[in-house]
């Protein structure tokens, strides 16, 4: 009885979690309020096409940072943002620059046991403040599993992926931080919000 008990409370807490997770993603996302029949063409644009990213979602025209990796792989930092949740949510692409098939170095996933466990990620990558001499990693949720993109393999010639990772935030009076994603160059970005 005990273990059943603990086992499904442990159920219920990931659901939690996974569920604020999204209800806080969601409360960021939302616009200013108003009426859903005065909504404007690019916001019922983007209610039709589901989960699928618009061409300006996660896009700035220029990066904020590009840090070159290995193998000609190259990750474009298009946004930081500071969400309310007290978290940063930093997104971009991983671009295959090379002639040839490239598989995502192992080592961007860290050396953290725990999240190694659950595959292929960026949760290796971390925000640096000099300023406040503080090292920010990737947010986990209570099985280990990084809040990031996970699931990477390889990634043929010229193609890209579009990629995220959430990190507590730093303080805010802090807006420069460097990004750090280990095989990768550092960059500095400048987080808004």
């Amino acid at each position: 009885m005990s273990i059943r008990f603990t086992a499904s409370a442990r159920r219920g807490m990931v659901a939690l979690t996974l569920a604020t997770g999204l209800a806080l993603s969601a409360a960021g996302c939302g616009g200013g309020g108003g009426d859903d029949d005065k909504a404007s063409p690019s916001a019922s644009a983007s209610k039709d096409s589901g989960s699928k990213p618009s061409a300006q979602e996660g896009q700035a025209e220029t990066p904020l940072a590009e840090l070159k990796g290995t193998d000609g792989l190259l990750l474009q930092v298009t946004s930081a943002q500071r969400d309310t949740g007290g978290f940063v949510t930093v997104s971009g692409n991983v671009k295959n620059d090379g002639g040839e098939s490239v598989a995502i170095p192992a080592q961007t996933s860290g050396d953290e046991t725990e999240v190694i466990k659950h595959g292929q990620s960026l949760g290796g990558a971390t925000l640096v403040d000099s300023k406040g001499k503080k090292r920010y990693y990737v947010l986990r949720d209570t099985d280990g599993r990084p809040l990031t993109t996970t699931g990477l393999t390889t990634l043929d010639a010229g193609q890209t992926l579009p990629v995220f990772m959430q990190f507590p935030a730093p303080p805010a009076s802090t807006t420069d931080v460097a990004l750090q994603l280990p095989t990768f160059s550092s960059g500095t970005i400048k987080i808004s919000g």
